[in-house]
């Protein structure tokens, strides 16, 4: 098990004993069936982790659209009982064969995204399975057959359609007429599946009790692997070329968490692949110098700020960051707090501008940059259990439904076109493009805060796309900063860019100040920008949690005697618009 480095216990002598909360439980997802199988763990004396790994199984179920065992994850998790915090690499590996020109055409140039995501050349190496098996051999309490049973239900029994995935499948509806097998699924008379209805799942409540009763092994071996490279190579779009042999020779690994001081905390995250991590910390890093509190949430220029310090840190995202297997990744110099106050020195407090140049962090190699895509998908879900032990999870399959390809029930994820598609840009290699055996940068960012006596005292994470980086450092502002509890700081107005424009979340209050914001001397343009952000938060001795505002999500605490009671059910109300971000 991985420590906390000597650097960060120097700087606030944290995580020298265990957190003295008091002893409940507690879950959040973004979807209540999910959130009542974390719960039904953690009643039967399981632990966080377990917790966490009976979410993700739900989740595969109810929503199949963004997650699941057909994709891979990043866990974060801290150990009460010895105060230390560890993190788990499921991420998806490209298979073998995969080649950095993987994405290009004939004349070597990057294919359009539509089309390379659908089918079996997008496909990699599912992880979530091998991550599930890592965090039950090192912080499991139930039996491994045990955490599948509430998924099983799901799928045996039936779910009930509810808003989100009914606007995803009209959504995805015109590209399905080349995917069977999905439509068998999730289409009813020949048409996607309402809110409402009821969809049983039998293909995937057997593949669940195959694993619930073989173990890991079975989902790399055997009849599951069999289907999984069945699905990729025979694929009626993009046949892929995944091998049973890349299967069974994936591993999820351990790995150091990235940690870093804001103000008086400490913020622990992914390391690469995940660029999460590394850019929550510089954005924060860089803002470190204003005074965000005595400005305040409603004072356009906090938000000018943020956005400068979100534009600079993306900057040196896109040019550094990539699987640390195959490129060196700057990571500390990244965070290194001279460096960012000399990028943070770029921000002029009254001007705005947009054309942030990459650094140059200690350690840093020469490198091009190159801009990957990820598109608003995914999900988060949060676990702490009566010893105060965390399991946080970022888990997807990248796109709506993933690459639409079906094996065992589940869907599979589409996460190669994470990687960059161009494998060079001016005459040198680029750090995230496609090589066998790699895993694709993510912005997926599961987040632990420390306080100055080392207890943690906030989780949380994001699904979204590149903007879950920004999902999660506005919420953390908005607790850290601004004061805010934990559903108010979720249900702040998100902030993103692209086109030079600063982008603000529609009809909020931001979008209200889109004028003044613009006066700073940056073009600001209202949009979508729906997140599905869960958490769990620390008060007075207790942990309470909540879920975003525009999603279907919930939060379970659980009493001692096992005792359950939803905390917040997040505000989608029927009628109103689900979250972007499925």
């Amino acid at each position: 098990m991985k420590k906390l480095s000597l650097y960060l216990i120097a700087f606030f002598a944290i995580l020298a004993s265990p957190v003295a909360a008091k002893p409940n439980g507690i879950a959040s997802s973004a979807d209540p069936r999910a959130t009542a199988a974390g719960a039904e763990i953690l009643a039967k004396g399981g632990s966080a982790a377990d917790a966490a790994m009976a979410m993700m199984l739900a989740l595969t179920v109810v929503e199949p659209q963004s997650s699941g065992i057909g994709g891979g994850g990043f866990l974060v998790h801290y150990d009460a009982g010895d105060a230390t915090i560890s993190t788990i690499n499921g991420r998806e590996t490209a298979p073998a064969a995969a080649t950095p020109q993987r994405f290009t055409d004939a004349e070597g140039k990057p294919l359009p995204f539509l089309q390379a995501f659908p089918g079996g050349k997008s496909v990699g190496v599912p992880g979530n399975i091998r991550l599930m098996a890592e965090a039950h051999r090192k912080w499991g309490k139930l039996k491994w057959a045990e955490i599948f049973k509430p998924a099983i239900r799901l799928a045996d029994k039936g779910f009930v359609v509810n808003q989100t995935l009914e606007s995803r499948l009209a959504a995805i509806e015109r590209l399905w007429p080349q995917f069977e097998t999905a439509r068998s699924i999730y289409w009813i008379d020949g048409k996607p599946a309402k809110a409402g209805v009821t969809l049983r799942n039998p293909e995937l409540a057997k593949t669940l009790k195959l694993i619930a009763k073989k173990g890991p092994d079975a989902f790399y071996n055997g009849t599951i692997a069999n289907s999984i490279v069945s699905s990729v190579t025979k694929s009626a779009v993009a046949p892929g070329d995944m091998t049973l042999a890349d299967l069974a020779a994936y591993k999820a690994v351990e790995q150091n968490a990235v940690c870093a001081p804001y103000r008086v905390y400490v913020i622990c995250g992914m390391a690469p692949p995940s660029s999460g991590a590394t850019t929550v910390l510089q954005i924060l890093g860089s803002l470190e110098r204003f005074d965000l509190k005595a400005l305040g949430k409603d004072d356009p220029k906090s938000w000018y700020l943020i956005g400068q310090a979100m534009q600079l840190a993306y900057a040196d995202r896109e040019k550094y960051l990539g699987d640390a297997s195959f490129v060196q990744v700057p990571v500390a110099g990244l965070i290194d707090k001279a460096y960012l106050a000399e990028r943070s020195a770029l921000i002029d407090p009254a001007r705005a501008r947009t054309d942030y140049p990459a650094g140059n962090p200690p350690g840093a190699m020469p490198r091009t940059a190159a801009i990957s895509g990820e598109v608003a998908g995914t999900t988060h879900f949060s676990a702490v259990d009566a010893r105060g032990s965390i399991a946080n999870m970022t888990s997807t399959i990248e796109g709506p439904f993933g690459s639409q390809l079906v094996a065992g029930g589940f869907f599979l994820n589409n996460e190669l076109t994470d990687f960059t598609f161009a494998p060079e840009k001016d005459g040198a290699p680029v750090a995230n493009r496609v090589e066998g055996g790699k895993r694709p940068l993510s912005s997926m960012a599961p987040t632990i805060v420390f306080d100055r006596e080392g207890k943690p005292v906030l989780a949380l994470g994001s699904a979204g796309g590149k903007r879950i980086i920004m999902h999660v450092t506005k919420t953390l502002i908005g607790v850290l900063d601004f004061g805010l509890p934990l559903k108010q700081a979720i249900a702040m107005p998100n902030i993103y860019f692209g086109g030079g424009a600063l982008l603000v979340e529609q009809n909020t209050q931001l979008a209200d100040k889109a004028q003044a914001l613009a006066n700073f001397g940056q073009p600001v343009k209202p949009e979508d920008l729906g997140s599905k952000v869960n958490g769990l938060q620390l008060v007075d001795g207790a942990w309470t949690g909540a879920a975003d505002p525009r999603s279907e999500g919930s939060v379970i605490s659980v009493d001692r005697k096992g005792r359950q009671t939803v905390i917040d059910g997040g505000n989608l109300q029927d009628g109103a618009p689900a979250a972007s971000v499925g």
